[in-house]
């Protein structure tokens, strides 16, 4: 029996772990395919692809972000195949399997509970070893009628499951984004999310864990995201695996986890102090700062520690922080969500993620809609549009600061400029700024055209003199710092005013010949010839003295020309690039 496990991923880059984990539980009954594709593939691509390598059976792993695409391929793979056996597994189809088979009748098969196990007992079972009726965990159809099988009891020893990552194939791996779990479960009952509907929480064995994590980082993965709901949940376990990343660093995988703030206490902390730059990335869902809509989820939460451990990690400058917020919840209507919103940028994160609230198959949000009066989307993500506390109007706004957070502040190609805005004009309320400047960007049409990156600056721009009109001439030398600080350029477009220098050029060479300047700037550069260090270095002028804002944000900066060097040459976390005022030397001039 021939045999694919398939999936769309939402990027070439990324691996699923599902499948990998089903073929390494299956690989001692049958010999199984693994193919990945990508939801930005043609379908007629895929469709092509499987038919022709002529299978007997192909099982999908299905979410809310490729379910209908891959509905698409195995209703027209069953018209062209009718005894094609299709089986879909995954959150999408495995909280509602009855009615999923009702609405797929292509579907034969339905995989629910731990897939591992399931598609285990199903191969015995084409293979004649087992009666369908004892596979565990499946929905399938029999004689035009849809059976569910018992449900499937959770596996207490999760090492049961066979690793994908022994003896795996570096070229397969190398350069993506794996997705890692040391766990299955959460601590909390959130009920918006799925792990509300699993309880428990149970743990691979360390060993396992760091035999995997070994090999994945010798095999440079650009990086691990660890899907573990609450990585830090138990924090002997987490601290014993992050010692073991940051002993193993191979100066090019970075990690992912989600953690819950207040769970790091100062010892936590302060052994976090330690770690490499860059290393780790944190994900921090806050939610909301509203106490009644908390409650309401079932979330545990404490804002003023979280703001404690959110500010003192911050302060290490050594780990990306991400926060998340999520409009639509219970009992945050616009004007609360506003204060959730400058609460949480107040902590001057790298990165604030504003989702939507999603109503997901299997939740306990899902099944209260009606008591908070939800209106959703009735197509996956189901994705809230109104309830009794906010408005679909009101969503909407959100929806255009949404766009305006991530291309002028998660970005982070306005750091400067953004935080001059905020901390000069709109200190009581950030959440301002992003809600005016979005409508500027509605009444302006902008959202209906593609921008690019000069366009963007030149927005901002225009929004400013127009809207505060304050400073105007410093406001645009700020915004060239943020350009020019991105990355190598040969000169800064007509936008901003251009500041001419006498001879610039040949006393940039001179400064660069001078090697007390190398050994002070650029170190690492001390032997190399000017004309190679001129490929990571630019220097430009200003009429103001930029850095000092860099210091205090609020300095009352007078005009005053400075020339700021602009060095390239190392990959900075929270910096694209390092920058120092620095002197240039009048040439002398050449005796007639």
């Amino acid at each position: 029996m021939k045999i694919l496990l398939t999936t769309l991923n939402s990027k070439f880059i990324h691996t699923n772990l599902a499948i990998r984990y089903i073929k390494e539980s299956i690989k001692d009954l049958i010999d199984v395919d693994l193919r990945e594709y990508t939801i930005n593939n043609q379908l007629d691509y895929i469709l092509k692809d499987i038919y022709l390598k002529d299978y007997d059976a192909v099982f999908f792993s299905t979410y809310i972000w490729n379910v209908y695409d891959i509905v698409k391929i195995c209703e027209n793979l069953k018209k062209v195949k009718p005894n094609l056996i299709i089986g879909l597994g995954g959150p999408e189809v495995s909280y509602d399997s009855e009615e999923s088979m009702e609405k797929y009748q292509f579907v034969d098969y339905i995989l629910r509970d731990e897939g591992e196990m399931v598609m285990r007992d199903l191969v015995k079972h084409f293979r004649g070893e087992m009666s369908i009726e004892d596979v565990d965990g499946i929905t399938y159809r029999q004689d035009g009628k849809i059976i569910r099988n018992k449900t499937r009891e959770l596996l207490k020893d999760l090492d049961l499951i066979p690793s994908p990552y022994e003896n795996l194939d570096v070229k397969e791996y190398e350069n993506r984004i794996v997705y890692y779990e040391t766990s299955r479960g959460c601590p909390f009952n959130c009920q918006y999310c799925l792990s509300s509907a699993i309880k428990g929480l149970r743990y691979f064995s360390i060993d396992r864990v760091k035999r995997d994590l070994k090999n994945l980082i010798d095999a440079r993965v650009s990086q691990i995201k660890f899907i573990d709901r609450t990585f830090n949940a138990n924090k002997k376990f987490a601290k014993e695996i992050m010692e073991f990343l940051m002993e193993n660093d191979n100066g090019y995988t970075i990690y992912h986890f989600e953690v819950t703030a207040h769970l790091l206490d100062d010892d936590m902390l302060e052994f976090l102090k330690d770690c490499k730059e860059g290393l780790f990335q944190f994900e921090i869902g806050v939610q909301t700062t509203n106490q009644e809509a908390l409650d309401a989820v079932g979330r545990r939460d404490d804002f003023e520690k979280l703001s404690y451990v959110v500010k003192t990690i911050e302060s290490y400058q050594n780990i990306h922080q991400h926060l998340d917020l999520i409009a639509g919840l219970p009992y945050e209507g616009y004007d609360s969500f506003e204060k959730s919103f400058n609460d949480v940028f107040g902590l001057q994160i790298e990165q604030l993620q504003l989702g939507f609230l999603k109503m997901i198959k299997g939740t306990g949000m899902r099944a209260r809609a009606e008591e908070f009066e939800y209106e959703y989307k009735d197509y996956a993500p189901y994705e809230v549009l109104s309830n009794k506390f906010i408005s679909y109007d009101e969503i909407l706004k959100l929806k255009d600061i949404e766009d305006i957070l991530e291309r002028y502040y998660n970005s982070n190609n306005f750091s400067l400029s953004v935080k001059y805005i905020i901390e000069n004009y709109y200190s009581e309320s950030a959440f301002k700024f992003f809600e005016e400047f979005a409508t500027y960007f509605d009444e302006m049409g902008y959202f209906h055209l593609a921008q690019g990156k000069n366009q963007l600056y030149s927005i901002l721009l225009d929004f400013y003199k127009e809207k505060i009109g304050e400073n105007y001439d410093l406001f645009m030398e700020i915004l060239k710092y943020d350009y020019v600080s991105l990355g190598k350029i040969s000169s800064v477009p007509n936008i901003f005013a251009k500041v001419e220098v006498d001879n610039l050029k040949p006393r940039v060479h001179e400064f660069l010949h001078d090697r007390e300047n190398l050994e002070k700037y650029l170190p690492k550069h001390v032997d190399t010839p000017t004309k190679y260090i001129l490929k990571y270095v630019h220097f430009e002028p200003f009429k103001y003295d930029i850095l000092k804002l860099k210091e205090d944000i609020h300095a009352d900066i007078k005009e005053q020309e400075s020339i700021i060097l602009f060095v390239y040459d190392d990959i900075k976390v929270f910096e694209k690039s390092r920058t120092y005022k620095v002197e240039l030397k009048e040439l002398i001039k050449e005796k007639k």
